[in-house]
């Protein structure tokens, strides 16, 4: 911003100066000409009067011959010449001819009248050195530049000043809105400086940030109180439930069984709200992730469920990236993704789990790589209307399923600036792709001390 404001300060001030300075030396520069030349054709016409006397009057012309030789002395080249053409007088060494031109030298002829001033009977012909006033002329644009040169660089240290001083509160802004979108709600802009207009941005950025931060422990609280008012009922009914069980008749127990079932479905629901919550207020400062690692990890973690039920299990990870994501997010994406394939494929289907660099789908070509991370499976898929509200919390197809699982896949994508998409597996079955922010490879990687989720704790959901 700062280079910017300079630049477009730099260029007004050129285009100005340029409009002002450079008529201005045109215009005194031909003055500056038009008066040489005047005072050359007064100087021939000077000597003109005084050579009249010698042609005119016949007298000896010694007031001709100081003029000539003054002239000489200053530089200039005089030639008297009389009706015939025949030279009278005229200084030393190469004199001036009539329609002669020099492009070192200024040629001016004036005619000699004679005493009723209507008949020429001679003329003079003064040859003068434009040395002088083409060094003026010089002197003239050398000064404009200086003035001009030296405006520029006036002009450039007040702008980049004041560039400064306006840059400087909207980049620490900028940072500390970084820092709040990280994770660090107490995070506020130190701005003290700058236009009243950033200060008072600055000072709405901090309000709002102290309200978020409110927000978000008091949803905290709140989830905490939640997870332990509602999950300590539920347990102990279960409890009471299995000691009915014990002394219970055949029909009774087979009552208290399915009571049991929606008791523990209630379960699995009050643990995915609260996770789709978590999920919606993440702020954990982003981590590089070792993408082709976590991913070998959860595979095998899924490994033996799969297993069981003659499931393929494969996982792609030859790539080498690392993405930018909070701690331990990229294995709870996984696992929620491994979690509803099984449950959507039968017996003896295929899972296959890869990474790849690629460009967002809704970006331009210029737009900087993500890490496309895929999870397709070969079961039944899903038409286009489940496919769009997918996303949506209790949207599902499995009947004993919550419909939470794309939910908290889709709030840790967004909450870590990526992206979930849903598409149909060719031959049959659903893929789901999260595009995540990638990190050059230059910077390295450094693979996160996360604690994944175990299949079976993912099963709650």
């Amino acid at each position: 911003m700062a280079s910017r404001i300079v630049a477009a300060v730099l260029v007004l001030i050129t285009a100005l100066l340029a409009t002002l300075a450079v008529p201005l030396g045109l215009v005194i520069a031909a003055q500056d000409r038009a008066d040489f030349r005047d005072q050359t054709a007064a100087t021939a016409g000077s000597v003109a009067s005084v050579a009249e006397e010698r042609l005119g009057d016949g007298v000896q012309g010694r007031a001709l011959n100081r003029s000539i030789t003054e002239l000489a002395q200053a530089g200039d080249r005089v030639a008297v010449y009389n009706a015939a053409g025949q030279l009278v007088a005229g200084t030393s060494g190469p004199r001036p001819a009539p329609g002669a031109s020099d492009p070192d030298r200024l040629v001016v002829a004036a005619p000699i009248l004679d005493d009723s001033g209507t008949a020429a009977i001679g003329r003079v012909v003064l040859s003068r050195p434009t040395e002088s006033v083409e060094h003026r002329v010089t002197m003239l644009w050398a000064l404009i530049a200086g003035v001009t040169a030296g405006g520029l660089i006036v002009s450039a240290f007040v702008a980049a000043g004041l560039a400064r001083w306006a840059s400087r509160p909207l980049t620490a802004l900028a940072g500390a809105a970084g820092q709040l979108g990280d994770g660090a709600l107490d995070t506020r802009a130190r701005v003290e400086s700058g236009p009243p207009e950033v200060r008072a941005l600055a000072a709405a950025f901090n309000t709002m940030a102290a309200r978020l931060q409110a927000l978000v422990h008091g949803h905290r609280a709140m989830m905490a109180e939640v997870s332990h008012q509602v999950r300590t009922p539920l347990a102990a009914l279960r409890l009471r439930l299995d000691l009915l069980a014990q002394d219970a008749d055949d029909a009774t127990a087979a009552e208290l069984a399915g009571a049991q079932e929606e008791i523990a479905r209630l379960a699995r629901l009050v643990n995915g709200l609260l996770a789709v919550a978590r999920a919606e207020n993440v702020t954990a400062a982003p981590a590089e992730i070792d993408v082709p690692a976590v991913l070998a990890d959860r595979a095998a973690a899924w490994r033996p469920a799969a297993e069981e039920r003659g499931i393929i299990l494969t996982a792609d990870c030859r790539p080498a990236l690392t993405a930018r994501a909070g701690d331990g997010h990229l294995q709870q994406i996984l696992d929620n993704l491994l979690a509803n394939a099984l449950d959507a494929l039968p017996d003896g289907g295929t899972i296959a789990v890869s990474a790849r660099p690629a460009r967002p789908a809704a970006a331009g070509p210029a737009a900087a790589e993500v890490a496309a991370v895929a999870v397709a499976d070969n079961g039944r898929g899903m038409s286009r209307q489940q496919q769009y509200t997918a996303f949506r919390r209790f949207a599902t197809g499995s009947p004993g399923g919550t419909g939470l699982g794309l939910a908290i896949v889709d709030r840790l994508a967004a909450a870590n600036g990526g992206t979930v998409a849903l598409s149909d597996t060719p031959g049959g079955g659903l893929t789901v792709t999260v595009e995540l922010p990638l990190i050059p490879p230059a910077r390295g990687s450094r693979r996160p001390a996360a604690v994944p989720m175990t299949p079976a704790e993912i099963n709650r959901f």
